[in-house]
Order: structure tokens, then sequence, then C-alpha cells
């Protein structure tokens, strides 16, 4: 079988796996992703770790632990889902040394609830960037207006950053400025700019999945020839902004003082609509100098079947503006559609988080209540 996903990377992508567990990390197969798949780096988020607190028993001795200790369930995620990213990143250790810290990364995202407070996400990511303790983890904070300056604060103290939850261009092009304003800071403390990485994370598969709904609601050709183009468009678009904003004599005094680009990075890429190929948000994204973070399922189908056909973004800038203006002719509000779905997406994350708390709050009653290890087991 060709190794598909080796071509990917020969290709420029870095390929990030967007999951986490305990159990990956026990039985070794996070490992064997690294070896074997060129998995290069992890994402976490709060739905992925309500997924791993909810399956099996590999949680179960830390969480006779914290219940024994009478810790509240705010500390016990914390608690958790700090040790699970810390082993991660020493499992992806050798890749970030190998990479002089370009990859080798592993994303652990502030608590969603505080999306919209500056102070708080600062504070939140501050806490988790010395708990986690490892060079090579990533902090997620939200592209909200809000998480704007806490991006340039975290960057300016020397916290690596992934910018989560980005939908429109408009925002994207803040949060590179945000980023670029830290670096600055960061300079002018005289840290290391060389040591300061940072992702954007602009999310693909959610903006099809919204506008899609527009035009069925329309319901005419025009509307139907138009579905699941928009989040490629969008994202393509979104790596032309990257060339631009990296490319200012702004960028090239922090470049030449040893700053690294804040790479682009493809996030929701699994296909919701069973319509669309499965590998779509991989292999029409392509090139040189970004990061794709696949679950499991859109990696499986990458290295199964997905078909790689050179750079696939920066020769589509044109065809991409196109598609966002038919967009807009028909009514659909690009605008709108942005507002909608970055609102979701933190709500979305903030219910995830309700849904881990619980999960955490039944298992810690549970392991309370139980007399022994054997007992609660059972």
């Amino acid at each position: 079988m060709t190794d598909r996903l080796a071509q990917l990377s020969d290709a420029g992508v870095s390929i990030w796996l967007d999951d986490l567990s305990r159990e990956l990390l026990n039985d070794g197969s996070l490992g064997k992703l690294v070896s074997d798949q060129h998995v290069v780096g992890v994402t976490t988020n709060p739905t992925i770790f309500a997924s791993a607190l909810s399956k099996g028993d590999a949680y179960d001795e830390q969480l006779r632990e914290i219940a024994a200790q009478g810790k509240d369930v705010d500390t016990a995620i914390f608690d958790i889902t700090t040790a699970d990213v810390r082993d991660a990143c020493d499992v992806l250790r050798p890749v970030y040394d190998r990479t002089d810290g370009q990859d080798g990364r592993v994303s652990i995202e502030v608590d969603p609830r505080l999306a919209h407070d500056t102070t708080q996400t600062i504070e939140a990511a501050r806490k988790l960037w010395a708990t986690v303790d490892r060079p090579n983890v990533m902090i997620k904070i939200p592209a909200t207006v809000e998480g704007l300056p806490a991006i340039t604060q975290a960057i300016s103290e020397g916290i690596s950053v992934n910018v989560t939850l980005i939908f429109a261009l408009d925002r994207y092009r803040g949060v590179m400025q945000a980023f670029l304003t830290g670096l600055e800071q960061a300079r002018e403390k005289g840290l290391d700019l060389s040591t300061i990485r940072s992702v954007a994370s602009f999310f693909v598969s959610r903006v099809d999945t919204e506008v899609d709904k527009r035009l069925d609601a329309l319901g005419t050709d025009e509307a139907k020839a138009l579905r699941g183009q928009a989040g490629i468009a969008n994202a393509r678009l979104a790596f032309h902004a990257f060339e631009e904003v990296f490319g200012t004599p702004r960028w090239e005094v922090l470049a030449g003082e040893g700053a690294h680009p804040q790479r682009p990075l493809w996030a929701s890429t699994g296909v919701k609509d069973p319509a669309y190929p499965d590998t779509m948000y991989v292999t029409e994204l392509v090139t040189d100098g970004v990061v794709n973070t696949m679950p499991s399922k859109t990696m499986d189908a990458v290295a199964d079947h997905g078909e790689l056909h050179g750079d696939t973004v920066r020769s589509q800038y044109d065809e991409a503006r196109q598609v966002l203006d038919a967009l807009e002719r028909l009514g659909i509000s690009y605008t709108d559609v942005t507002s909608v779905l970055e609102r979701e997406g933190v709500e979305k994350f903030e219910k995830s988080w309700d849904e881990l708390m619980a999960t955490v709050n039944e298992e810690l009653a549970h392991q309370a209540s139980s007399d022994s290890p054997e007992e609660a087991r059972q």
C-alpha cells in the first residue's frame, strides 16, 4: 500500500491527532501512531476529554486518589487533563527535539467558560503552562474578541499558544496581529523568540455544515451547486491572509530575531456530510507549512484511500473568492455565518465541559462511596 500519510507529511503538512485518552497512552497506541503513522502532534478539547472519561477504567486509580483528598470537580478535571497532556508531551518529546520545536506539540484548552473573560483566560493559561511544565505543550485560547488580548499576553510571557475556534477571515487577521504584538512585547522583555511557537486553528467542516443548511433552504440549482465548497474556500483564503501578514516588514524584523511564524492549522476536518469524500478536508487543503489535526477516523481514511494531487491551496485563491462571492449573491451572509459558528463553538465546548464535570462528579461520588479499590472497580 502506498504510504499516503508519508506523502502528506512530505508535502509539508504536519499531521496532528485530534484525540487523547489515558488508554491511548497506557497501551502504547499513541507511541505507535508517532512511529508508524507520521503523527507529530496531538490536540485536545473538552469534548475529547469528556469522551475519554466516560469510557473504561483507565482513570479509576487517579479518581480514587482525588476523591480521598476531597478535591472539588474543577480541581479533579484540571489534575486529570494536565496529567494526560504531560504524559503525551513526553511521548512526543523526541519529535519536538528532532524538529527543533516546530512539532511534537500537545495542546490543552483553557476552561471554555472563560472564553469571554480576558483576565481569567490569561490566568488559566499561565496555570496550565506551569502545571504541565513541558516545553512542547501548547495552551489553547479561543479567538473570541476577549481572547485576542489574552493571546498577546500569553505570547509575551513565552507561552506557546494554539489559537482555537477561528472561523472568520477578519478575526483570523486579528489573531495574527495579536501574535505579532505578543512577540514584540516578548522581545522587549528580553525573551528568546525562537522558543515561542504558535498555531492558529481555522475550523473547516463546520463552515460547510452551516452554509449547506442555508443553501438547502434556498433549494435552487445554483444553491445546490455550491454545497460543500465554503469551508475549503474559506480556509484557502485564510492561508492567503497568512502569506500576506507573514510577508510584511513587521514580520521580517521579528523573523530576523529568531521568531517563527504562527502556522495555520486546519481543524474540524472530519466530514459531517456522508455525501462528501471522507478525506476532502485533508486532500483539498495540502500546502507546505500547515498543520492538519485529524480525528482517528479521518486519519485512517487518508491512510487507506486519500489521493494527493500536489498543492491544493496556493493556486486556488481566485476560485475561493468566487465561492464566497456567489454565496453573498444568494443572500448568505459570510459575517452572519461566522458569527453564528463562533457563538455555537463556544457553547458546544461549554456543553462538553458540563458533561465532563457531570461525569467526573459521578465518578468521584462512586469512588468516595466505595470501601476498597476492589469494590470501586465493580
